[in-house]
């Protein structure tokens, strides 16, 4: 299955894969209003850049083979896709324990405070250019690739 990849030797920390995330996920699909309006009423988005000194990389959830976030989930809000490799995560059924949140070995899962639920990525799911932090990345530090 095809999965973003990050390449720290690439990122500059621009954060725009954020920024793209952010839209894409908006009701509005406006990066100025999504940014400006829609994160005051919960919207967040499903990356984040770590920065260490020069070096940074943007980090999102991995659609693990097998990911340790599925079973410490208490209410069934994550699940595994058998036919398309995706970790889903429905937030309805979400209650906020945040398992998952310290399951994840990668640290891709986030609090959304506002929701008092999680933020994963979901690979911009129905959207036809495929993720849009892939897409806005201006160093190509962000790979949408099968490995």
């Amino acid at each position: 299955m095809k999965r973003v990849y990050p390449d720290k030797n690439f990122c500059i920390g621009c954060r725009l894969c954020e920024l793209a995330c952010l839209a894409a996920h908006s009701d509005s699909s406006d990066i100025v209003l999504a940014y400006r309006e829609e994160r005051s009423k919960g919207l967040s988005a499903c990356k984040r850049v770590f920065e260490n000194d020069n070096e940074c990389v943007s980090i999102s959830c991995r659609h693990c083979d097998e990911p340790q976030c599925v079973p410490v989930c208490i209410s069934g809000a994550l699940t595994k896709d058998d036919n398309t490799g995706i970790t889903v995560y429905d937030a309805d059924r979400c209650v906020g324990c945040w398992s998952c949140l310290m399951a994840c070995p990668y640290g891709a899962i986030q609090r959304n405070r506002l929701q008092n639920k999680i933020v994963k990525c979901d690979l911009c799911s129905g959207r036809k250019e495929g993720p849009a932090c892939v897409e806005a990345c201006p160093n190509r530090a962000l790979k949408y690739e099968e490995r």
